[in-house]
């Protein structure tokens, strides 16, 4: 169809060779082993831009920042980044095909491929791009540019590349088969192909409301349309304002000839032969294009039907209809249906998006508003109708999805106008189904997040199932609408069954300031509620249950979920066994009570500890899962015997100045010498290893204590200066000694950063002395890596014990570190993943520290390091990470991310 030469396009304009292609991750530095976000939940908030493939049947989401959302079957979301964090102005499917194409405001084209989730091919426009569209079902693209030209590009599949095909319009060849004089520097405002004619004819529009209807075939237009049309002061204006419906002779217009800019249009009709124009100054023109104007400039069948202007309300000032939308009506033959605008209403009045059921089965000049509705919005952002033409033939209802700030997906679906309008009332968003993703993170306010790996032999979904009402199953805020259902299946939550085989693979567990917790299957990229767990018990003694969460811990042999309050309470929760559990043991300092659940009161806790009146700042069960060790504010540690239940013990401050307790951490201390554990008659060890717990206060003071009878292991607490900050601390088994004269590498590049070394001794009778005689000889041997605000410190477990402040390594940080976790990269070999607080995210060896690979939140994720936000971070010891983002922002989803950062 674009056979034609016009004008060859500028060596610019062509597509980069295949090594400049960017792909949607920027690459690691040095390395490699570059971060990947494998899944990721919800809809970022600087979301601004929809696109929807009806064959398909996936939506995208543009954002601000460089990146798409895109919600697709089969539980399957997908997010793709730019390499630049720029708007997009246009977004498009390639429908049916698996492409994506997107516009960023410098003018980039991009066409992703959604199955590998990369950029196919771009191309870097050289003039500003004002229009772009794709020819329905076809892999052929329009655009407009600022000076008025009219291009058609191609994406070949196959060669992944974008071509600019020969077929190049200038705007004075488009005037001149028009016949019609064009100013210069016209920028074309939209481009649309016309329906039913193969994408043979080509709806250009220009910002000073000139409208040619042209025809690729023939390089002739067969329509001229604009507001110096004489027919517009004999037409009619239709004023749909306060409700009622008023039609009147056009005679607002003087014989000056002014132009109107054009902000927004679109097809009104199943063939293309009514267009509606939306304009700066507030009104919407329906023009009739159904019969062509015969001969070069001139102006024939000019008839005052051919056009009606249709006025939302009565102001003189009103807002640019910046988005118009159409939905036809099967029953209406093609005249008829329902208009979408966004604007149009006066200046100053409430957001509304506002929908017009339309019918001019009589004509144009008979032009009806059957019925009217204004949706309330609060920060619009863009709409897309779904086509009833991809509908069930007896299906002649309107759906649409509905984007508003900060990043809140919504949508609609009815049979009709009226029922809409009946069912709403006062409250307009009531009826709309919310994005099934979205969950709380401000109302009520996340303060604490993990995300928890479950193996295949344990089914937390079976347990739960039994003890969680089914209402409790549903996400917040989850609608739904008569029989209506969520039209993409990436966007509906799993469908559990109690009868249904299905095991959960992670479980994301979210602690609120309002006292609850939510558990969340996070098996698939849509977050499905499973467990909302509270403490309510009529007439109990426990002060302070509703208080915000600060700690939690799960323990997966018998899978009991403990949660701490700023209060200083805890709280066991089953979540396996008995779902008609009948008691409750309340413990406190002097004494147990026993109460009783009465029949109402569905509620799985098993145990309440009340023992310290102090925030609960860590938790951590035992291997065994039979003792709790819980770190609070004040510095205290206690250990809970969790099967009597029972307080074990209480210490005093592990720190001398009552700094809170950072984490709590046990391990397993089993001897690896020959001989060194008996067996008994069946086989099984006769005695079991006993169970370090490591206590890290905020001034990075350190001890250990056996968790059986709470004596300390070392000495006096370690700590390496007064001034400290501590983040983190891990135990490493070092196969490669760390001695004085080692190469040490600065964590930062900065000359001015320090690497400190210092001899090990490795004299270990003394030790020896100290510990259990089943302590195990590998654990004394083991190291011990300290994370710091300022700096990292390594240290022998022997130095711990004694309370010897000397590191063997130290190194110093030139910008704040906020968050540290280690990786194995692979079996005999492990690293540290350290994030700063300038939201920088660096790998490094152990325990060389060598940089292995630097990135950043905001290269990865388009985000900023907020303020608290570690609370919500943890990973798996192969390099998965959980982040939370958007805490800040008022009714904002969980923008949250896995990361694959070793695959």
């Amino acid at each position: 169809m674009f056979a034609k030469l016009f004008q060859k396009p500028t060596e610019a304009q062509s597509p980069p060779p295949s090594s400049q292609l960017v792909v949607t991750h920027e690459s690691m530095a040095t390395s490699d082993l570059a971060p990947v976000v494998a899944v990721h939940y919800g809809i970022p908030s600087t979301a601004s831009i929809l696109a929807f493939d009806p064959i398909q049947g996936l939506l995208a989401v543009g954002t601000l920042d460089g990146r798409i959302k895109v919600i697709g079957g089969g539980n399957i979301e997908g997010l793709l980044i730019s390499h630049k964090a720029l708007p997009f102005k246009h977004l498009e499917f390639l429908q049916n095909q698996g492409f994506l194409v997107s516009v960023s405001n410098e003018n980039e084209i991009q066409v992703w491929d959604l199955e590998k989730r990369h950029i196919s091919s771009n191309i870097k426009w050289e003039s500003n791009i004002t229009a772009f569209s794709v020819i329905s079902g076809t892999n052929y693209m329009y655009l407009g540019d600022e000076y008025g030209f009219l291009s058609v590009l191609k994406y070949d599949a196959e060669e992944e590349n974008i071509l600019q095909l020969p077929y190049h319009v200038p705007p004075n060849l488009i005037a001149d088969g028009a016949g019609i004089p064009l100013p210069d520097h016209q920028s074309v405002v939209g481009v649309l192909s016309q329906p039913c004619s193969g994408g043979n004819r080509v709806l250009i529009a220009y910002d000073n409301g000139l409208i040619i209807l042209w025809d690729v075939t023939e390089d002739r237009s067969v329509h001229v349309k604009g507001f110096k049309d004489p027919q517009l002061k004999e037409g009619m204006v239709v004023s749909f304002s306060n409700n009622e419906s008023h039609t009147y002779q056009n005679d607002s217009l003087d014989n000056e000839e002014v132009d109107k800019e054009i902000s927004s249009l679109c097809w009104v009709s199943p063939d293309g032969s009514v267009l509606a124009v939306g304009y700066v100054d507030g009104d919407i023109l329906l023009w009739d294009l159904s019969a062509s104007d015969h001969g070069k400039g001139k102006i024939t069948q000019k008839l005052p039907n051919d056009v009606v202007t249709i006025q939302l309300s009565s102001g003189d000032r009103r807002l640019p209809v910046i988005v118009l939308h159409w939905s036809s009506n099967k029953a209406q033959d093609g005249r008829g249906g329902q208009l979408f605008a966004y604007g149009g209403v006066n200046i100053g009045a409430e957001e509304v998006l506002t929908i017009l059921d339309l019918d001019w089965s009589l004509g144009l000049a008979k032009l009806k508003c059957v019925e009217r509705v204004d949706l309330k919005l609060h920060g619009f952002a863009d709409l897309n109708v779904i086509s009833n033409g991809y509908k069930a033939d007896n299906d002649s209802g309107t759906s649409l999805f509905v984007l508003t700030n900060p990043g809140l997906l919504h949508f609609y679906e009815y049979d009709s106008l009226s029922i809409l309008k009946s069912k709403i009332g006062k409250n307009h968003s009531a009826h709309a189904m919310q994005y099934h993703s979205v969950i709380p993170t401000v109302e009520p306010y996340m303060t604490m997040g993990k995300l928890y790996m479950m193996s295949s032999d344990i089914n937390i979904f079976s347990s739960l199932s039994k003890t969680v009402s089914p209402a409790k199953q549903q996400p917040d805020g989850t609608q739904t609408i008569g029989s209506k259902s969520w039209p993409l299946t990436g966007g509906v939550p799993h469908q559990m069954s109690k009868t249904e085989c299905y095991t959960i693979e992670r479980i994301y567990v979210g602690g609120y300031q309002d006292g609850t917790v939510r558990i969340w299957d996070a098996t698939f990229p849509v977050l499905s509620l499973v467990s909302r767990l509270e403490f309510e018990i009529k007439d109990s003694e426990v002060a302070g249950a509703s208080t915000p969460i600060s700690a939690l811990d799960l323990c997966f042999p018998n899978l009991t979920l403990a949660i701490g309050n700023e209060f200083g309470v805890i709280f066991l929760y089953r979540l396996q066994g008995d779902s008609n559990q009948a008691t409750v043991t309340i413990v406190t300092e002097t004494k147990h009570v026993v109460h009783h659940y009465l029949s109402e009161e569905r509620n799985h806790c098993h145990t309440v500890y009340s023992i310290l009146n102090s925030p609960v700042r860590a938790l951590k069960f035992t291997i065994s899962g039979e003792s709790l060790v819980a770190g609070f504010d004040c510095g205290q540690v206690a250990v809970l015997d969790t099967s009597s239940p029972s307080v074990l013990f209480v210490t005093d401050c592990v720190s001398i100045s009552k700094s809170p307790v950072m984490s709590v951490a046990v391990k397993s201390c089993p001897d690896t010498c020959p001989n060194s554990v008996e067996k008994s008659d069946n086989g099984t060890e006769s005695e079991s290893a006993p169970e370090v717990v490591f206590v890290l206060t905020r001034d990075a003071h350190m001890v250990l204590m056996d968790s059986s009878t709470g004596n300390m292991i070392s000495s006096r607490p370690m700590y390496p200066t007064e001034n400290s900050t501590s983040i983190s601390m891990h135990l490493l088994d070092v196969k490669h000694s760390l001695t004085e004269g080692s190469k040490s590498v600065s964590v930062t590049s900065s000359q001015h950063s320090k690497a400190e070394s210092r001899p090990l001794q490795n004299d270990l009778s003394n030790v020896e002395a100290r510990v259990p005689q089943n302590f195990g000889h590998k654990m004394l041997q083991s190291h011990i890596l300290l994370c710091c605000e300022e700096a990292f410190y390594f240290y022998p477990f022997e130095s711990v014990i004694q309370g010897d402040n000397n590191f063997v390594h130290k190194f110093e940080l030139e910008k704040p570190c906020s968050w540290t976790t280690i990786f194995r990269r692979c079996a005999e070999k492990y690293g540290l993943i350290v994030v700063y607080q300038t939201g920088e995210i660096e790998m490094r060896s152990l325990p060389e520290l060598k940089l292995l690979g630097n990135t950043s939140m905001m290269s990865i994720l388009r985000w900023n390091y907020k303020n608290n936000m570690d609370k919500t971070m943890n990973a798996s010891d192969k390099g998965q990470i959980t982040l939370v983002g958007s805490l800040t922002d008022k009714y904002v989803h969980l923008d949250f991310a896995l990361l694959h950062v070793f695959s």
